[in-house]
């Protein structure tokens, strides 16, 4: 068995692929439309991990209602010193500035999407 995809449902499509293909650079790989919505299918540059952004015909004015179950989305970044220098320049802002997760130089920060989902950004120490 092989994991393939993880589907959010979002509120303005155009936000949301900026924000996954400008700030976490994932490449938009497929585009379908079914009875109802639009499905975007985004991986990341590996082609490990893919996202699946439902845009609903009917979308809710003021949005999706995240619950309280779903935690974060979280990407491996080589610099979050580069990282921050991006998302700066692009307008968006931490939800949670970086920090060292361990004291060891692991170092996480987080930030959201536009519909409000987590999303933590790992940069790993390199021994």
């Amino acid at each position: 068995m092989k994991f393939l995809h993880t589907m959010i449902r979002v509120k303005d499509i155009e936000k949301s692929l900026d924000f996954y293909t400008k700030v976490l650079d994932m490449e938009l790989t497929e585009k379908q439309r079914l009875e109802d919505c639009w499905l975007y299918f985004l991986s990341d540059k590996e082609k490990t991990c893919q996202i699946e952004l439902t845009y609903n015909d009917e979308t809710p004015k003021e949005g999706y209602n995240i619950g309280n179950a779903f935690g974060h989305f979280a990407f491996e970044v080589e610099s979050l010193k580069t990282f921050t220098e991006k998302i700066n320049k692009l307008g968006y802002e931490y939800l949670y500035e970086p920090f060292d997760l361990n004291g060891k130089g692991s170092m996480i920060a987080f930030v959201k999407d536009p519909d409000g989902y987590e999303i933590e950004l790992i940069e790993k120490v390199v021994w």
